[in-house]
């Protein structure tokens, strides 16, 4: 069970991350000063290194925080539509809108997800390419599971197909959030579903 100074920690941390993740997505990591976290979570600059040994470290956390709720959404999308008698394409169609749904909440964090992975000098990048392959895991699962009840083809390359689902959810959210906002949830969740189900070919 939690205690009360647990939880009041773990608040304390969510408002970090919120504050360190919005900061680095406006001016960049590099900019960003453990001051400006500290002031814009509302709290000492003390509470920061209480929480975190560095600035590189609250960050690497914010990374294992939020690809930590991505991989909980999607994995849970998938249990509910299989539990409910769901077919695997189902499941990642829910996987697909469970995407959407965690970067309309999260848009920033996103940004600074994608960003961060095409850097190859961070401290963190051994991180992130763990997170990222926990997340990319969920999908392969039901990927293979598909395979095996006989629902998806043989011939698909599993890594290659999940890492394409993941990324697709990805940019096409980010393109959503960026140059097309107006378009609600249901119509670009619409839009890549048809391509899930291959029906772009018009045949």
């Amino acid at each position: 069970m939690e205690t009360r100074s647990s939880t009041r920690r773990q608040a304390t941390r969510t408002k970090l991350y919120e504050a360190a993740v919005t900061l680095i997505a406006e001016q960049g990591f590099s900019a960003t000063t453990v001051d400006e976290i500290a002031e814009r979570a509302g709290v000492a600059k003390g509470t920061v290194y209480y929480n975190f040994k560095s600035k590189s470290e609250l960050f690497e956390e914010l990374l294992r925080h939020g690809v930590g709720l991505l991989t909980a959404s999607l994995r849970q999308a998938a249990e509910d539509t299989v539990a409910g008698g769901g077919t695997r394409v189902e499941a990642l169609d829910a996987m697909i809108r469970a995407g959407l749904l965690f970067i309309h909440r999260y848009p920033a964090f996103t940004q600074l997800y994608v960003a961060e992975l095409w850097r190859t000098n961070r401290a963190w990048q051994s991180t992130l390419l763990v997170v990222r392959q926990e997340a990319v895991a969920v999908v392969e699962t039901v990927l293979r599971d598909g395979v095996a009840a006989g629902e998806l083809s043989e011939e698909i390359d599993i890594p290659l197909t999940a890492a394409a689902l993941v990324g697709m959810v990805l940019v096409a959210a980010l393109d959503w959030q960026a140059f097309q906002p107006q378009r609600s949830l249901d119509d670009v969740h619409g839009a890549l579903s048809l391509l899930l189900h291959g029906r772009v070919s018009g045949h």
